[in-house]
């Protein structure tokens, strides 16, 4: 009874933080184009986040074991691609809460179906998060040009952050993990779904010369108990995260959609780096 007291009060609070701050950060997008107002909306965004870590470290009770943070270098002056296995909306929390004033604002890819969550979508809007929007087989066989809109769209977010700290959070899975999806997509990973290699190698062929280094992260929660209803209750006793930092060489910059031999050697990365995450998640018998 008491986890449930806390969990909704914490979620009154949250709800409460992000009703606050979205508001101002919406009032400022308007004027987003001075660079005074672009700095007081980041300032927001950065105090919505920090206020969130407080009320979970009040009201939410789990144990975070984190791994390999200590070995990395991180500074909010580099710029970094991160990328991670992604299980539920509670990754986006976890990930803000460890890389808070550690590295520059995340920014994620998102669906563009997220742009009309009330408040939300706006925000993401007003702070540059770029949207991506899936097109079928069929539509793709209808008009060939869909297929490079989301590059096109990488390509303009990449552009902005050129000369501009920044950290930039690709799920490369594509989708959040679930048994179900697990056997339709026919996953050759015992815990994780398949990675698809185009927005890594789209990221780094646009910002790879810029970028300092790719932040490697694997999050495993005991018992997958990983919902959001289970992180508010509590229920998500322990979770262990685990970093690890990859220095970005020639071989990892190229471009993506015109070279075959970067393509398939982007893909052979991926899948690597998927495997020993693999047997990482594997290792964890709870």
């Amino acid at each position: 009874m008491f986890s449930i007291i806390c969990g909704l009060i914490a979620f009154f609070l949250f709800t409460l933080n992000v009703t606050f701050w979205g508001i101002l950060v919406i009032l400022l997008t308007p004027f987003k184009a001075l660079p005074f107002i672009k700095t007081l909306i980041l300032i927001f965004a950065k105090s919505w986040i920090h206020v969130n870590v407080l009320i979970f470290k009040i009201f939410i009770r789990s144990d975070i074991q984190i791994f390999g943070l200590d070995k990395v270098d991180l500074s909010q002056n580099k710029s970094y691609l991160i990328t991670s296995n992604h299980q539920s909306w509670v990754d986006i929390f976890f990930l803000q809460m460890i890389f808070l004033k550690r590295v520059p604002f995340l920014r994620f890819f998102l669906k563009q179906e997220l742009i009309w969550i009330p408040i939300l979508g706006l925000c993401w809007q007003a702070l540059d998060f770029p949207f991506m929007k899936r097109y079928s087989k069929e539509e793709v066989a209808k008009d060939p040009s869909l297929a490079g809109k989301d590059l096109e769209t990488t390509r303009r977010f990449c552009e902005k952050f050129k000369n501009i700290p920044i950290s930039v959070v690709n799920f490369a899975e594509g989708t959040r993990f679930t048994k179900e999806k697990h056997l339709k997509k026919k996953s050759p990973y015992k815990k994780l779904l398949t990675p698809k290699a185009g927005g890594l190698g789209f990221v780094l062929g646009a910002l790879g010369p810029y970028l300092d280094q790719i932040l490697d992260v694997t999050i495993i929660y005991k018992g997958n108990k990983f919902s959001f209803l289970n992180f508010m209750l509590g229920k998500i006793e322990t979770v262990s995260i685990y970093i690890k930092a990859i220095d970005i060489n020639k071989e990892l910059i190229g471009d993506y959609q015109k070279d075959l031999e970067y393509k398939q050697n982007m893909q052979n990365f991926l899948n690597e780096m998927w495997d020993q995450k693999d047997k990482l998640i594997q290792s964890h018998i709870f």
